[in-house]
């Protein structure tokens, strides 16, 4: 695949995603980096790659998750797209429809 065949894969499949897919994706960066970020004092150990979540894609996700920790969710598409790694874009093309999930299985961020 020539580069420009894979730009324009890759701007076919930002297509598909919502602005909710991205922003269930910065939730789950903003998990990842931090299971715990709303309880002080206590530090969580999670096997991510339980939750189908590879070494690579995990650092790509921490360094998300630091970016935007105290941001809302609603950070551009295009912004987030041009961080993720081709593995992490994969991955969350995949993923989309279950990053939600995240939130049920750690305690929630500082919401009201």
């Amino acid at each position: 695949m020539s580069p420009k065949d894979d730009e324009l894969f890759q701007l076919q499949e930002i297509g598909k995603l919502k602005p909710v897919h991205f922003a269930d994706l910065i939730r789950t960066a903003q998990l990842v980096f931090n299971p715990a970020s709303c309880m002080s004092g206590i530090n969580i150990q999670v096997d991510w790659q339980y939750f189908g979540i590879s070494d690579e894609i995990l650092e790509n996700l921490r360094v998300l998750g630091a970016e935007y920790r105290y941001a809302l969710p609603q950070v551009p598409p295009e912004i987030v797209w041009s961080k993720l790694t081709p593995q992490t874009r994969i991955w969350f093309i995949a993923n989309k429809d279950e990053l939600w999930k995240f939130e049920e299985y750690f305690p929630a961020l500082d919401e009201d």
